[in-house]
């Protein structure tokens, strides 16, 4: 059996858990979630628990066992507590703002970025340069976080770009004059 796949779920005191055949439906004080369970792999609630169950041995079941308790896993933390990344903007005249459902990025080219939030995802700005991704979507979230990343990576020369809290820019020597 897969050893993740086997590990039930603990559904924490504020999150009701729905099980309708293959479509699984996760209510919590941080939003609603749903995902529809891949083939051959099952789910059902024992004593205040999800557990995982698949109907055969092969590769296959296996692998789809151990993602389908991850992503129910993923789900239930998301909305009982949430999750969070953290982004900085280095760079001089680089800075963010938050209209609505709209993150507006000035770094650096000769036009602001304009980027749309997903529906359960929220950014917050914080002295123009921290911005905080936060929703019950654990994908989303990455994906907002990631996307928000790529409009300008962090370079090796000066340090400049959008980078993760905490991350690490392995910096370059420019070209030395002879």
């Amino acid at each position: 059996m897969s050893r993740i796949g086997r590990q039930p779920i603990v559904i924490p005191p504020k999150v009701k858990v729905e099980i309708r055949g293959e479509h699984v439906s996760i209510e919590g004080p941080k939003g609603k979630l749903t995902f529809d369970l891949p083939r051959r792999t099952g789910a059902k609630i024992e004593n205040g628990q999800i557990v995982v169950v698949r109907d055969g041995e092969d590769a296959e079941a296996r692998a789809r066992h151990g993602l389908s308790r991850a992503i129910l896993s993923n789900m239930v933390k998301g909305v009982a507590e949430g999750y969070v990344k953290k982004l900085e903007i280095h760079g001089v005249g680089f800075k963010a703002a938050v209209q609505g459902q709209m993150v507006n990025l000035n770094l650096g080219y000769s036009h602001p970025i304009a980027y749309t939030l997903p529906p359960q995802v929220k950014v917050t700005v914080e002295e123009n340069t921290k911005l905080t991704v936060e929703g019950p979507d654990k994908q989303a979230v990455g994906q907002v976080a990631a996307d928000l990343r790529a409009f300008y990576p962090p370079e090796p020369y000066k340090g400049k770009g959008v980078r993760y809290a905490g991350e690490r820019i392995i910096r370059k020597e420019g070209k030395t004059v002879q």
